[in-house]
């Protein structure tokens, strides 16, 4: 990052327009993602770690030429990167075993896990690879489909992230890469009509301007959007 004239990447710029076709295929994508198992979405987590292993170095070479990390920071942030999608698809797993219930007479009592629908994911760049697997992929093994928005100093990361997702074949419309900038694309997806939920990583301006949009009720909204905001300072 020292060297501002030297290219690291291209990344594509999303528009209005271009998350507007992430949604839509978000949306048809959730139709049949939502009705899959909890133990064949995990399925998909446990083989991108094994390819993110098999790409160990160049993951981190990458977090090294295009944010800055030293070595020893670039590994331990893979290795967490590998841990969510292992950790998230086991607890997926556990989610669809049976659970006791109060048994009364006459009653039939149930419980079932739901996922919520759309959401956007909006990571980081101190941790571009490890923040960014984790919020989506604990959204996606739950059921969701989403719109993924990296910060704009790391979107090569991301891509690599995404390129992992499509080797193991993720469907189409599940995961949606939007990279682009903020000011254009942010706050538009944050208040989209058909978003149900946001995951955030960032500053606690930017963290608290997203809760305070995403609640604003705006005509055609069907659900209350949720929103998880992880920010700087004390969280």
């Amino acid at each position: 990052p020292c060297r501002h004239h030297e290219v690291v990447g291209y990344c594509s710029q999303a528009d209005q327009r271009v998350v507007d076709e992430a949604i839509a295929a978000a949306q048809e994508a959730y139709k049949s993602w939502r009705l899959t198992s909890f133990r064949e979405r995990s399925l998909y987590l446990l083989k991108a770690a094994q390819v993110m292993r098999r790409r160990k170095r160049e993951f981190i070479a990458w977090q090294i030429y295009e944010a800055g990390k030293n070595w020893a920071e670039a590994d331990g942030e893979f290795n967490e990167a590998v841990d969510f999608l292992e950790m998230y698809a086991r607890q997926a797993i556990k989610l669809e075993e049976s659970r006791e219930l109060v048994s009364l007479p006459g009653l039939d009592n149930r419980l079932e896990y739901l996922p919520l629908g759309i959401g956007v994911i909006i990571s980081p760049w101190n941790f571009p690879l490890a923040i960014l697997t984790g919020m989506t992929t604990s959204a996606i093994v739950t059921g969701n489909t989403v719109l993924v928005k990296p910060s704009s100093l790391t979107p090569v990361i991301a891509s690599k992230f995404v390129e992992v997702m499509r080797e193991v074949n993720v469907p189409d419309g599940v995961l949606n890469f939007v990279p682009g900038s903020s000011g254009e694309i942010g706050d538009y997806m944050v208040r989209h009509q058909d978003v149900n939920f946001i995951s955030f990583t960032g500053s606690k301006d930017v963290g608290l301007h997203i809760d305070e949009i995403a609640h604003l009720r705006i005509p055609g909204q069907r659900w209350m959007k949720r929103v998880v905001a992880e920010m700087g300072g004390k969280n």
